[in-house]
């Protein structure tokens, strides 16, 4: 599979993590950059400043934080395969949550029922 290589020397930083597959859309990468979350080589990223090889790139995500090394340009949006030949990943790997048998809700299960009431508080000693 052949990747479209950029013909510039460089590419802009929102359009790169775009095409790398790091955000679903490139104007969501753009407002990523606006509100401070990417960092080019340890200082915050304007959305079009440009990417070189050998650059890091830093991406904060809700809990954890990205470190990608640009190998290769691309400004073209490629298959997911293609694009991981595209950078290094450097991201440390994620703390495991803690298994203290805490009890943890799904985000948007909504409230408790009168029987999860009941097994958090025989979790919690109550």
């Amino acid at each position: 599979m052949s990747i479209p290589a950029s013909t510039s020397k460089s590419v802009r930083v929102d359009a790169w993590l775009w095409a790398v597959r790091a955000y679903k859309t490139r104007s969501a990468a753009t407002a990523a950059c606006r509100a401070g979350h990417v960092r080019l080589n340890g200082n915050p990223a304007k959305a079009a400043q440009p990417v070189q090889p050998g650059d890091t790139v830093r991406i904060r995500q809700p809990g954890f934080e990205r470190i990608l090394e640009v190998r290769q340009l691309i400004n073209k949006r490629v298959g997911a395969e293609a694009a991981s030949h595209c950078f290094i990943d450097s991201t440390p790997a994620r703390p495991a949550a803690p298994a203290l048998g805490i009890p943890v809700r799904d985000r948007g299960a909504g409230r408790p029922t009168k029987k999860d009431r009941r097994e958090l508080d025989r979790l919690r000693g109550s």
